[in-house]
């Protein structure tokens, strides 16, 4: 404002207080509104109003999750160094003529013959077909190669020393369960189809005649066991035959397979699926029927949902038994989402709260629920309930990228003191595969371009991740 030299009139004074007071005006009027603004900000910055997450409530990168799925594939690589050796000298074994009571396989998790391992491998073969990167499936063909070398060896060595000798590779050939044969000869399916190795296909048709010939079934042809009890029936053998028989269709075209891991699906839900909280309970027997009692240990629903979402994947659109298959998938999938922890996780015991927050079983259902919405089978609205277990997931692998936070082996028990109970760590390998695999599904539901995501603000008072389908939405 311009202030005159002198006034020389009344008419001038009159005008300039009437500048002066308007101008003071829109000051106080300014300083106010400063005021207002900055009271109304504290207010919505106050303490309890912005969220406090324990796991941090961000959107994933494409980048970010393949840091966290080769770190857990380097340290699974260094576990064992997956060589023959003498177990009185620790020195490699080369030759396979000459028989050796002391000759063993390499221990570490890369070098066993187990279903955890199994796991493993089926993701890493997936993982080679998201991503390119064929660091993960050179250990599947480096594995069952050195399967296939040296299992004579150890045959050998059983026949000259009895049990003296180590087995080798667990049981085989001479396999008597499912969990010696089932996940870890799926994978070897998967491989097999891969690279095409020949060699291999004499031990998958071992493993398929025990599983479909030999393995103990119900009258009804459902899968079973004689322990606890002397007949009972598991959730965890959904993942231990199924996945094995639906590639064991695929590699032979013979849909016997594909009706096999249907039944399987369908006649142990019949026992074990529970409508009413629409989870998998953990085991069944026969002697205590229909009153049985009801455990949802949270790896035993994993291990039914990650069957099915590779049955389903496999199966002809029309297959029979599909439908009922997918309406048992999607009703899990409904309830798992209202059952996840805030904070991504889900609960070891899936029903009660107050026992902890599990590794294995968060990553096999953040893998279904993308796995569905990419395949399309379960609506995109659920991407915050993967997007959310991804976060709870990384939180869990540490920098050497183990992965911890995963229950110990278990057992069909009968009372909740055993299952709260179980022990926790990264020496349970039953989360490898999980994760990896999660990792997996999550990259391919970040790139999948039917979908967008309006993203969550960090420290926003009220916004969340909304995943929605792009041909719902009219082109701008």
């Amino acid at each position: 404002m311009n202030f005159p030299g002198k006034l020389t009139s009344k008419k001038e004074l009159f005008n300039f207080k009437i500048i002066f007071m308007k101008t003071h005006v829109n000051y106080l009027v300014l300083v106010l509104f400063l005021l207002i603004g900055t009271t109304l900000t504290a207010q919505e910055n106050a303490p309890g109003r912005i969220p406090d997450y324990e796991v941090p409530y961000e959107y994933p990168s494409v980048d970010g999750i393949k840091n966290v799925l080769n770190r857990v594939r380097l340290y699974y690589e260094s576990t064992s160094p997956r060589i023959i050796i003498d177990s009185e000298t620790g020195k490699e074994i080369t030759e396979f003529k000459k028989p050796n009571k002391n000759a063993l396989v390499s221990p570490g998790f890369s070098s066993e013959w187990s279903y955890n391992h199994g796991v493993v491998l089926s993701a890493f073969e997936y993982i080679d077909d998201v991503t390119g990167d064929p660091a993960y499936f050179a250990n599947n063909t480096a594995f069952y190669d050195l399967v296939i070398e040296t299992l004579p060896y150890f045959i050998k060595n059983r026949e000259e020393f009895g049990e003296e000798a180590s087995n080798g590779w667990g049981r085989a050939p001479n396999f008597r369960a499912l969990d010696d044969c089932g996940s870890i000869g799926a994978a070897m399916i998967k491989t097999y189809l891969k690279d095409k190795n020949d060699d291999y296909l004499e031990l998958i048709n071992i493993m398929s005649d025990y599983i479909s010939n030999k393995e103990f079934r119900l009258e009804d042809g459902t899968l079973a066991r004689h322990r606890p009890q002397y007949q009972s029936i598991w959730a965890d053998d959904i993942y231990m035959s199924v996945p094995f028989l639906a590639n064991m269709g695929v590699l032979t075209g013979d849909h016997k397979y594909f009706d096999d891991a249907v039944k399987q699906i369908i006649q142990i839900a019949e026992r074990l699926y529970i409508p009413e909280k629409e989870l998998f309970d953990h085991g069944w027997s026969v002697t205590s029927g229909d009153y049985d009692p009801r455990f949802y240990w949270g790896r035993a629903s994993g291990w039914a949902l990650m069957a099915m979402a590779e049955l389903l994947g496999i199966l002809p659109e029309e297959y029979p038994g599909r439908d009922d298959v997918m309406h048992l998938y999607r009703s899990m999938i409904r309830s798992l989402a209202g059952l996840q922890n805030g904070s991504g996780f889900w609960h070891n015991m899936l029903d009660k709260t107050d026992t902890f927050l599990e590794t294995s079983c968060t990553a096999m259902f953040t893998f279904a629920v993308a796995k569905g919405i990419n395949e399309g089978w379960i609506s995109h609205v659920y991407g915050p309930v993967a997007l959310t277990g991804w976060n709870a997931i990384t939180t869990r692998v540490i920098e050497n990228g183990a992965v911890d936070g995963t229950c110990e082996g278990t057992t069909f028990a009968h009372d909740n003191t055993y299952y709260y109970h179980r022990g926790k760590s990264i020496h349970a390998n039953h989360g490898y595969g999980p994760v990896l695999y999660a990792g997996a599904e999550m990259i391919r539901l970040l790139q999948n371009d039917k979908i967008e995501v309006q993203k969550a603000r960090m420290n926003a008072r009220n916004i969340t991740f909304h995943f929605r389908l792009k041909s719902e939405w009219p082109e701008n």
